[in-house]
């Protein structure tokens, strides 16, 4: 059996098939990645986050205003209005808005109208409740109803017999500070 000699014939006839060995799976990988990047097909999508705007108002806290509440009142329930005007001084517009992916965004409103500095009336879209908006916040799991907001009579008095016996019999002091003095900051006298 000879040995196989690299000469100048042969060297262009095996870079040849070297290149068309090569050339069909660069081309089917090049096929795949322009279907994966292009909407059509693709498997895998960008992570977009959920986008939450605004003051969140639900419909027991606009139930919570009645006429004649002083300004204050209304920011303890609502909170800081999101938009206020100059030329509107009287008005406080609440918006709140939910970009979530592949979900249309939601966008609710709730104005609010004062004579002086008492409530007048209320202006609002539909509102969802409390358990409706918290339910509406978990989008990976659905739940049939969200978990109740407080704890049963039964339930605070197992969490204070628990704690009770947990409880240390000594009372704990704070550490005392340090007796260390520092020298003044400034020399009275010094020129700057």
């Amino acid at each position: 059996m000879r040995p196989f000699l690299f000469s100048s014939a042969t060297w262009p006839l095996m870079a040849r098939r070297f290149r068309d060995r090569l050339r069909t799976p660069l081309v089917v990988a090049a096929c795949v990645a322009v279907v994966a990047c292009s909407g059509v097909g693709s498997v895998v999508t960008p992570y977009k986050i959920d986008i939450l705007q605004g003051n969140v108002v639900t419909r027991e806290q606009a139930q919570a205003l009645q006429p004649g509440q002083a300004r204050d009142q209304v920011k303890a329930v609502l909170g800081s209005p999101l938009l206020t005007s100059v030329f509107h001084g009287d008005r406080w517009d609440y918006v709140f808005t939910l970009q979530r992916q592949g979900q249309p965004p939601q966008q609710r409103r709730l104005t609010v109208f004062f004579k002086g500095d008492v409530l007048d009336r209320v202006e609002s879209d539909e509102l969802p409740s409390e358990s409706d908006f918290v339910s509406s916040l978990d989008s990976r799991r659905k739940l049939d109803k969200a978990p109740p907001l407080e704890a049963t009579e039964e339930q605070l008095k197992n969490f204070q017999s628990r704690n009770a016996t947990a409880a240390p019999s000594s009372p704990v002091t704070a550490p005392a500070a340090p007796a260390t003095s520092y020298p003044p900051l400034e020399t009275p006298g010094a020129s700057r």
